[in-house]
């Protein structure tokens, strides 16, 4: 089922504050479900010098895009880790725990959302499926400022840089005066710290996911596929998210819910009232 949303404008961010010394409400999530080692060295990172609450996917949500639940209820629980509370347990989707998170869960809304840490990278088309990012969307959405941190690697991820990176993240944040409309797509190397070789901003690629099927069959004789493949890196666009990561520095790129193609917008509303006309007729 599609869903149409019609929203207000957002409004743009108030001026941008010192956090030196600020403590912040964060909301943190994921799409890798709330047991995460990731989420878990996000949360070690900053609950020391902020307000912090867990609310995340009950089981991984990998690859689920911006999808919301309608046909069932959502169901919270509260998560204990090393006998104390971790965090609220959703049974839904990262966008669902956003929704909740800041509608029913949290006494007021956060300062800012950060979901993470992702477990592979976030680049080029391939933001369009990943409930990491689809969690910071959907912040922009409720005006909160939001960013999905993702590590370049699936093999025995080294969390502990990506964590220490966003505790400067959420200073550049704020410094910064990120419009409310906007969320930060983080993709971070999976190098050690003294290699990787700085910052940049940069645009959303068009690479997409190489894709290929690995087809098995089960001991019953059916058969069965895997989704498996690979992100090429386009050439000639040094500027890009994919790019960036590849030559070992951080890709931080600004990133909206508005899908409109501004270009092709103005290039069909300026076509001949003939072929529009075409559209009203009846045949």
């Amino acid at each position: 089922m599609a869903i149409m949303v019609s929203r207000a404008p957002a409004s743009r961010s108030p001026r941008p504050q010192n956090v030196k010394d600020h403590i912040m409400k964060i909301l943190l999530t994921n799409d890798d479900g709330i047991h995460a080692p990731g989420l878990f060295a996000l949360r070690r990172a900053l609950a020391a010098d902020h307000d912090v609450t867990i609310v995340a996917p009950e089981m991984e949500m990998s690859a689920v895009g911006h999808a919301i639940t309608l046909a069932s209820p959502l169901r919270v629980r509260r998560v204990r880790k090393e006998r104390s509370f971790f965090g609220y347990a959703v049974s839904g989707t990262p966008a669902d725990c956003v929704k909740i998170g800041v509608q029913e869960l949290l006494r007021e809304p956060p300062d800012m959302i950060l979901s993470g840490i992702n477990v592979g990278a976030n680049v080029g088309v391939n933001v369009l499926y990943s409930g990491t990012v689809s969690a910071a969307t959907e912040g922009a959405f409720l005006g909160i400022r939001s960013a999905a941190i993702s590590l370049d690697t699936v093999n025995h991820p080294d969390f502990r840089f990506a964590a220490e990176f966003s505790r400067r993240l959420i200073r550049f944040m704020a410094a910064c005066g990120l419009n409310r409309d906007t969320a930060l797509n983080v993709n971070i190397p999976a190098l050690p710290a003294a290699e990787i070789r700085g910052v940049a901003i940069t645009r959303q690629g068009t690479s997409r996911f190489k894709e290929r099927f690995d087809r098995r069959v089960d001991p019953r004789g059916n058969a069965y596929f895997w989704l498996s493949g690979e992100i090429p890196v386009e050439p000639d666009c040094p500027d890009t998210d994919a790019a960036v990561l590849h030559s070992g520095r951080i890709a931080i790129t600004p990133i909206h819910y508005d899908l409109t193609n501004e270009a092709e917008l103005a290039r069909l509303r300026a076509l001949s009232p003939g072929i529009l006309d075409d559209l009203d007729g009846e045949g």
